[in-house]
């Protein structure tokens, strides 16, 4: 059978390239190479959709000015032009701190005596790095496996409040910043050795 496809499918190639392009090994590694070529190609479409999906729904000052046009209009030019450069000052309307900021991530009410507020938190993230230590197997040569130890790094992400604005009546009463953690770097100890 293998003659009879190398004379219909190969002729003129000498009789060891026959059999190599035909043998069982060659025709798994061609299919690993078509499922990881698709793999790839899949991959690269979805990049590509999320880039259009996040550049199609990222919010900048410019956008919200648009979205906000009336409110942007209202403004004096003064703050107008505090908000073409993304900064706010007290005094400010929820919609120019809005147009300059972008939406919260949180929104609280709260009152007392004095009246109500309304708190809008904005966040950031910052990054903790784990180093763990772990035993895994390796195979030989002659078939047999030993343990060998690797470390491990994982990446964890947390979010945390970057901004704080108060609202009295209707306008920005006070706001503050407040510092972004320090990244940790934690390093388990070394496993039991064997």
């Amino acid at each position: 059978m293998l003659d009879r496809l190398a004379s219909n499918r190969f002729v003129g190639y000498p009789p060891g390239l026959m059999h190599w392009l035909l043998s069982e090994k060659t025709r798994r590694l061609a299919r690993f190479a078509r499922v990881f070529v698709r793999f790839v190609y899949a991959f690269i479409l979805m990049a590509l959709l999320n880039g259009l999906a996040g550049c199609a729904a990222s919010s900048t000052v410019a956008t919200r000015k648009v979205e906000r046009a009336a409110a942007y209009g209202a403004l004096i030019p003064e703050e107008q032009a505090l908000v073409d450069q993304g900064q706010i000052r007290v005094g400010m309307n929820p919609d120019a701190v809005y147009v300059a900021w972008g939406q919260p991530a949180q929104v609280l009410k709260s009152g007392d005596a004095t009246g109500e507020t309304t708190t809008w938190l904005y966040t950031g993230t910052t990054s903790d790095t784990y180093h763990s230590w772990h035993y895994r197997e390796y195979p030989r040569r002659d078939g047999s496996t030993y343990l060998d130890r690797s470390m491990d790094v994982d990446y964890a992400f947390r979010d945390y409040v970057s901004a704080e604005l108060v609202f009295r009546g209707g306008k920005l009463e006070r706001w503050r910043m407040l510092p972004k953690p320090m990244e940790r770097d934690v390093l388990s100890p070394e496993p039991y050795g064997r």
